[in-house]
């Protein structure tokens, strides 16, 4: 799953606006970015296989340290617990809020990707395959994260048109990229892919964070 990874982001960003939105942007993707840094380093493996599912091209048989359900659990309970001690505005609940969003990636991927998810290590290994129906798993990423940006647009108002007009226009450009990744070629090499992965999480993230702050919560 890529895009559909944000939806939890704004449905938390909804409820709890004291999180910064830029933060649950990484933190839903913290896991992908732990992966993509591993395998640039060469610790965590990936081939580009065409064909291996019917929408994505990546045999992902080696990535212990971060896909498998011990280390998201890990990632999480990190995260969790440093936002809890990040500054005097984040308590236990903003910090549980961080960990539910970093495994959240996990549930998610859970869905989607083929038995290439360990539960510890590298061994006994689940996925439920729905990449090899691509337009099922284009639509369910679509939803999660439409989903989740009508309750934080429901739940904000705009302050000007960028606020208004913003997250609108970012929704279609990542629902683009989406489509591109799922319709277009395999990328060239895995370093490829997770240069490619990394960029694309903090520029989404650098985005978030500048429409958001033309929001503001419907309370203020």
């Amino acid at each position: 799953m890529f895009i559909g990874h944000y939806g939890p982001s704004f449905a938390i960003k909804a409820y709890w606006p004291s999180v910064p939105l830029w933060l649950l942007f990484i933190a839903v993707q913290l896991v992908d970015v732990g992966w993509a840094t591993l395998v640039l380093l060469d610790i965590e493996k990936v081939r580009i296989v065409p064909g291996i599912t019917a929408s994505n091209p990546l045999d992902l048989y080696y990535m212990p340290y971060t896909h498998s359900l011990l280390a998201a659990i890990a990632w999480s309970a990190a995260a969790a617990l440093l936002y809890r001690y990040s500054g005097s505005m984040s308590g236990w609940l903003l910090g549980m809020l961080v960990g539910a969003a970093v495994f959240s990636h996990w549930i998610l991927d859970l869905i989607v990707h083929r038995p290439d998810l360990a539960i510890y290590d590298d061994t006994i290994k689940v996925g439920l395959g729905l990449w090899n129906f691509p337009v099922i798993a284009s639509v369910l990423e679509v939803a999660v994260l439409l989903g989740g940006m009508a309750l934080y647009l429901r739940k904000t108002k705009a302050k000007n048109a960028v606020g208004r007009f913003g997250f609108p226009v970012f929704g279609i450009a990542m629902i683009a990229i989406q489509a591109s990744v799922f319709f277009g070629p395999p990328p060239t090499s895995p370093n490829a892919a997770a240069i490619t992965a990394l960029v694309a999480y903090f520029v989404f993230a650098f985005v978030a964070k500048l429409i958001d702050r033309q929001r503001e919560d419907i309370n203020t």
